[in-house]
């Protein structure tokens, strides 16, 4: 009878944690949704068309960053604010994850919108840039679809490196 009471109590615990956990995660992918979107947005605003690509992909990482920067703080906000000064590693990569695919998701989106509707011709202009570069075994062809993928595993991947790195400054037990 015991040992019913501890797992119901057990798995009402978790199910509790996951709860505090979830939104810790949505308030903080948000942030660095919208934050991209921001960016984003001013990069349109500001003349896309005015830029080279190198200088385009330079400020694309950038907004990737500032983006994915709100894995470190959501991991904090956790540790200090909800779990009383106290993650493990573990807890700490995961919400760093579960962050950066919400950024993820947004970028991509992003992307998808910016390559199919505001910009169609954006590869087949891309491509006849790397030509003219002497650069044509380096393209790949892409659609707006397989880009916002290449995006969304892009940026989960730099998301996990930096969910790597915050879990372990911030990781206490």
């Amino acid at each position: 009878m015991t040992a019913v009471l501890e797992d119901k109590f057990t798995f009402g615990l978790l199910i509790k944690i996951i709860h505090i956990m979830k939104r810790t995660v949505l308030k903080f992918g948000l942030y660095g949704l919208l934050t991209g979107f921001v960016i984003f947005t001013l990069h349109l605003v500001l003349g896309i068309k005015n830029l080279d690509y190198s200088t385009n992909e330079i400020l694309g990482y950038i907004s990737i960053f500032l983006s994915l920067s709100f894995i470190f703080f959501g991991i904090k906000h956790y540790r200090d604010r909800v779990n009383n000064g106290v993650i493990s590693f573990g807890k700490a990569l995961g919400i760093g994850v579960l962050i950066s695919l919400l950024v993820g998701l947004g970028i991509a989106f992003a992307d998808f919108i910016y390559t199919q509707f505001i910009d169609p011709s954006f590869f087949s202009q891309y491509e006849q840039q790397l030509i003219e570069q002497g650069k044509a075994d380096e393209i790949i062809k892409m659609t707006s679809t397989t880009a916002a993928l290449f995006m969304l595993v892009l940026v989960t991947i730099i998301g996990f490196i930096i969910s790597l790195i915050s879990g372990l400054i911030l990781q206490r037990k």
